[in-house]
């Protein structure tokens, strides 16, 4: 396997399919704003805002490979990861860390001052993330609210503002992240328990867990349909929210306390299709009758 493979191994890229097409709605919602404090190309906020998300994400995912790689290298499951097999060092993976904390800094003085300086904190809350499965069982919501930072970054980097509907589409990815990061910690009940770890499987056990995270998505659908009341959008957005309510049901009826061996389905296949085919919707809704702006 090539470095840039192996790169991309160590922070799971696939995995930007869940919070991207969240900071794509809220980029777009911002351009229905009428006025930006940025007279920048949007194109060129665009690709700012894109950068950001792909540089943030790779410092915390491989922050928390590089933290946590003493359990990483005791976990059977998680044995095989790049650092504990030797496939990439300790100290590169910490280098590679550094490196995209400063091109994620970088991009955002470029985008607007709020954001460049808004940047530390948006890094110490998804890198503080790794830190938290030693003290908390609620690691699984720090995760969220790093994942939920998407669509109010976005909407920033265009309007300079905070504003309700993007927070309301933050609040859906924090609910729903949070949801199925504890379906997929199940994997790892025992073994947190051994070790001294917390999560919400490893101290309410798979059963409850399971109702944890049913509540959580009842909560993120709950959001993404108030979101939809308030932003006055039409049929196609609702269209989205069918099919976001419907994976998120279908990843419930695939998992049981007794049968994990779908885990991996629910948690990257249904909440991947979720997530982009929502976003697809939402992003017609806009082009169709909301935004006007010069391609």
């Amino acid at each position: 396997m090539s470095p840039i493979k192996n790169y991309f191994s160590l922070i799971k890229f696939s995995h930007t399919i869940f919070a991207m097409p969240f900071a794509l709605i809220g980029f777009f919602v911002a351009l229905t704003q009428t006025k930006f404090i940025t007279q920048k190309p949007w194109w060129q906020l665009f690709l700012l805002v894109v950068l950001c998300m792909v540089f943030a994400r790779s410092a915390a995912m491989a922050f928390n490979r590089w933290l946590d790689k003493n359990f990483d290298a005791l976990n059977p499951r998680t044995a095989i990861r790049e650092i504990p097999s030797g496939i990439i060092s300790s100290k590169n993976t910490l280098l590679f860390v550094i490196f995209n904390c400063a091109a994620f800094i970088t991009c955002t003085y470029f985008i607007n001052p709020i954001c460049f300086v808004l940047s530390p904190v948006a890094l110490f809350v998804i890198l503080f993330y790794s830190y938290t499965k030693r003290f908390t069982p609620l690691c699984h919501l720090v995760l969220g609210l790093g994942l939920s930072l998407a669509p109010i970054g976005a909407y920033l980097a265009v309007t300079g503002k905070f504003d309700l509907l993007p927070v309301l589409f933050s609040f859906t990815v924090l609910f729903w992240v949070s949801g199925f990061d504890i379906i997929y910690a199940m994997q790892d009940e025992e073994f947190d328990k051994g070790n001294n770890l917390y999560s919400i499987p490893a101290v309410l056990g798979k059963v409850k867990a399971l109702r944890f995270s049913e509540l959580l998505h009842l909560l993120s659908l709950a959001c993404v349909i108030t979101a939809g009341v308030y932003g006055h959008f039409t049929w196609l957005y609702w269209i989205g929210i069918v099919v976001f309510g419907g994976m998120l049901i279908y990843q419930h009826s695939l998992v049981k306390p007794g049968d994990l061996s779908k885990v991996n389905l629910a948690f990257m296949t249904s909440n991947g299709i979720a997530s982009v085919i929502f976003a697809i919707f939402v992003l017609l809704d806009l082009f169709i009758t909301k935004i006007k702006f010069p391609l």
